[in-house]
């Protein structure tokens, strides 16, 4: 794998100078903004991650405040009470999108929330907390104690947050592939893993955050 050099020399030849590629670069959150975040909002952002996924973006926007009202705003100390009855009738309401199974994530959700915070003292504090050299450690407790937050929505997620991370797109997976690093998507540990290290070597050579880094790598993929 080449060194974060040829990465940042690659994207100002393609974009023309620096000040051109850092306007195309994201900004991740800092621990402080992270942790300002209310958990009413983070359930909101879960549940709006797991709403799109499979369904056009704009789609689940437009309804979202519908589903602000019919969830009481995301607070997960109500939310968490809706029983199966409740759920049942959200299903006729043709406000939202009725889908059962991600109707059902919600108050599952909810409860995770209230999990973490019992822990930590909010789940932004949770988020803020997580080293970014293990970021792929964070995606695995997602996806494990989590409900419906497996594959790329972990990830997504995070980004929606602010939480800084990379994401392995269809374009990070392919350059990663390019310079052989993986030869598939990286679910497992050990692909992950490996993915994780070329991160944490490039942030370390260039104190650039994650979600950049991944960034950068997806502009080598040609269309």
């Amino acid at each position: 794998m080449r060194d974060y050099k040829w990465l940042h020399e690659y994207c100002l030849n393609r974009f023309g100078s620096a000040a051109a590629l850092e306007a195309r670069l994201p900004r991740p959150n800092s621990g402080d903004e992270l942790r300002a975040v209310q958990d009413d909002r983070y359930l909101s952002l879960i549940s709006l991650r797991i709403f799109r996924a499979g369904l056009k973006h704009s789609l689940v926007d437009a309804k979202w405040p519908a589903f602000e009202e019919v969830f009481f705003g995301f607070d997960p100390e109500k939310v968490v009470l809706m029983g199966g009855e409740h759920i049942e009738r959200l299903m006729q309401d043709a406000r939202i999108i009725r889908h059962l199974g991600k109707l059902k994530s919600v108050p599952r959700n909810a409860q995770f929330v209230l999990d973490v915070t019992a822990s930590h003292g909010g789940f932004g504090h949770f988020l803020a907390g997580w080293p970014i050299t293990d970021i792929v450690g964070l995606w695995r407790y997602l996806a494990k104690h989590g409900c419906q937050l497996g594959g790329l929505s972990a990830p997504r997620l995070l980004r929606m947050a602010g939480k800084d991370t990379f994401i392995p797109s269809n374009d990070v997976v392919a350059a990663l592939k390019a310079q052989n690093v993986v030869d598939r998507v990286p679910s497992s540990q050990r692909d992950q893993a490996r993915v994780q290290d070329v991160f944490n070597r490039w942030h370390e050579e260039s104190g650039r955050p994650l979600c950049q880094l991944s960034a950068m790598l997806a502009f080598t993929v040609n269309h």
